[in-house]
């Protein structure tokens, strides 16, 4: 790239990069003060703005500003960059609140889930426990080779049909409540699945720092550590990459006078000595239209077509002069 190919790169890629910061700090601020949204988004762009114009015109202007200035300006520059990356801030936890509101955190559900199938298993227990135990009188009678009369096994067995039935009953729906309860345990587990899934590549980042298996607490440090470390790089990258697209762009003109006050002396071919350019330096005071008249003035002056005197010397140091201001 040509210096001042690269100065325009940098510049673009300085305003893309403020950009993309201006609307996470816009929309930052916005879930910030909600109740307010249109202000902060005006307010928000317009300091943005100035933000930019502000830091740009302190390096081009910061040996001829006075010090109250240039110290109230800096201060003013420092503090937005805070304020564009507290609002980037704002806009990336948002981001991650919702996505965790939005997929939902099932362990506190699971966990109720266990604990009311843990119940109905223990109801299912005891049933079977009252059904062994009646099974039991049952196989005392039959061991005594009582089986029948009125106090016999079967009558025994007969007489406990109904509260068998009862408790096959409770067994039965016990069961039924088990089901639906794994069946909605499968899908939160599921669901939870899939946020871990999501939340893979920070949990992997937090046990590279932590070296520990990783709670939910540990996560969300991390996460505020990804925010904090995209925030620190976003804003004062755009303005930074601001000044050196200046500095590049400035420093091409600078470049280009060169050239054009290196024009400007290479006079040989006019026979014209550099020592006579320093003589006439109002020629740096004269406007364009100034220059033509004095043109026009020794053209019909027959004095200027005689070589070796004063006015043709001047003649050809006017006509080599226009020459370079009709290259610009």
């Amino acid at each position: 790239f040509a210096p001042s190919n690269m100065g325009v790169l940098v510049l673009l890629v300085a305003l893309s990069i403020s950009g993309v910061a201006a609307w996470y700090s816009i929309a930052g601020l916005a879930a910030i003060f909600a109740a307010a949204q249109i202000p902060i988004i005006i307010m928000g762009g317009v300091l943005e703005v100035g933000k930019l114009v502000t830091a740009s015109w302190l390096y081009q202007n910061w040996k001829e500003i006075p010090f109250l200035l240039k110290s109230y300006l800096t201060i003013a520059v420092v503090v937005l960059m805070f304020i564009t990356s507290m609002g980037i801030f704002g806009f990336l936890s948002k981001a991650h609140i919702d996505q965790t509101v939005l997929s939902g955190d099932n362990t506190l559900l699971v966990q109720q889930l266990d604990n009311r199938i843990a119940r109905q298993n223990k109801v299912v227990r005891d049933n079977e426990l009252v059904i062994a135990q009646l099974d039991g009188v049952v196989q005392i009678l039959m061991d005594a080779d009582r089986v029948r009369g009125n106090s016999g096994a079967i009558a025994v067995r007969n007489s406990q049909k109904e509260e068998r039935d009862e408790l096959n009953q409770n067994i039965n729906e016990a069961s039924n409540i088990i089901f639906e309860l794994q069946s909605e345990k499968l899908k939160l587990q599921q669901e939870q699945n899939q946020l871990e899934a999501e939340v893979g590549p920070i949990k992997y980042i937090a046990e590279l720092f932590y070296q520990e298996d990783t709670t939910k607490d540990i996560l969300e440090e991390a996460v505020r550590w990804v925010i904090i470390i995209i925030v620190f790089v976003f804003d004062p990258l755009a303005v930074l990459l601001l000044v050196a697209a200046n500095m590049s762009l400035i420093k091409s003109r600078n470049k280009i006078k060169t050239k054009q006050v290196a024009a400007f002396n290479d006079i040989s071919q006019f026979n014209i000595e550099s020592r006579e350019i320093e003589e006439d330096e109002e020629f740096a005071n004269m406007t364009p239209s100034q220059i033509d008249m004095e043109i026009e003035a020794y053209k019909n002056n027959p004095k200027s077509q005689r070589e070796g005197t004063y006015i043709n010397r001047r003649y050809k140091k006017l006509v080599a002069y226009k020459k370079i201001l009709d290259s610009k």
